[in-house]
């Protein structure tokens, strides 16, 4: 669905449509918080209820698409727009989102503001997610295979304790360092095993909290990485160097909760909350840039253009 037409224009907002997107909610980030964890516990209680290999494979599924979510809702709270307050929107994306799933807010947002000021250039921190695209079939299938048997997963936690403990100092002092740094981590993740301790089911953190962080997590967030940025048309075209991906009911489940597909809308108007950016889209849509925007039906047709064509 994408167009290479090359084109001058450029989106225009009226001052009515620019305070509109901008208004940000409290009440509404919290119920996005709210669903993603409610989300998550109602997927538990459902195999706890009902074991067996099907509430398996899809509660986990499901509990990995809102572990993605949550950290989608951190995204958010970086550009500050998660909450209208700032100080609701740092703590709940910092300690409600991001801390259950492993990202730290406030490393987090200089690096993603520095991504959106040089998207797909090469001063671009996430130019390395993207910039090996296409790859052949089999690379991408081993990319899968991986993030499903947990290694990539691994890798990542591997990263996180060294970062969090540095190189320098003795090991005491490089732990406490640690302790410090992913208190939101380990707290949040201490709180969840507590209280399904509580509730007589400490297993399912393993099989509904950790398994899912560690496999499907992984698999969503390189799907969505691929989406964003991967092979689009015209990395100096603001309008195609970033990708808008129409999700079904499906793909929203899991690759793609809380308006995410909309990418390319929110690197045009980074200071929008997630749920205006379907809104923002139908603007650009009715200002007839549909045609110059990098659109994709889908997330199988993003895959296929993911990988080379021999």
């Amino acid at each position: 669905m994408s167009n290479a037409v090359d084109t001058p224009a450029q989106p225009l907002l009226s001052n009515e449509e620019n305070a509109l997107l901008r208004a940000r909610s409290d009440v509404f980030g919290s119920l996005l918080v709210l669903h993603a964890w409610v989300v998550i516990a109602l997927c538990m209680a459902v195999f706890a209820i009902w074991p067996n290999p099907f509430t398996f494979v899809v509660c986990s599924a499901l509990i990995g698409g809102r572990q993605l979510g949550l950290s989608i809702l951190m995204h958010d709270a970086a550009h500050r727009v998660l909450m209208r307050h700032t100080a609701w929107n740092d703590f709940s994306g910092h300690w409600l989102c991001g801390g259950a799933v492993g990202a730290h807010l406030y490393d987090y947002r200089p690096y993603h503001l520095s991504h959106h000021r040089h998207t797909q250039q090469d001063q671009d921190p996430d130019l390395v997610l993207s910039a090996p695209f296409p790859v052949s079939a089999r690379s991408l299938q081993r990319k899968i295979l991986r993030d499903m048997l947990g290694i990539t997963g691994m890798k990542q936690r591997v990263a996180q304790l060294r970062f969090g403990m540095g190189d320098q100092g003795a090991l005491l002092t490089r732990l406490l360092k640690l302790v410090r740094h992913e208190k939101a981590f380990m707290l949040c993740n201490c709180f969840v095993f507590a209280l399904l301790w509580w509730l007589n089911q400490a297993m399912l953190y393993v099989w509904m909290w950790l398994l899912p962080l560690l496999t499907w997590y992984q698999l969503f967030s390189r799907i969505r990485n691929i989406a964003e940025h991967a092979v689009t048309g015209d990395r100096h075209n603001r309008l195609r160097n970033t990708r808008t991906t129409f999700a079904n009911l499906f793909e929203r489940a899991f690759v793609a909760p809380y308006w995410v597909n909309y990418h390319l809308e929110h690197h045009l108007y980074t200071f929008i909350p997630c749920w205006k950016l379907k809104t923002a889209h139908r603007q650009l849509i009715e200002q007839g840039l549909g045609p110059h925007m990098e659109l994709t039906p889908g997330y199988a047709d993003v895959l296929r253009k993911a990988v080379h064509v021999h």
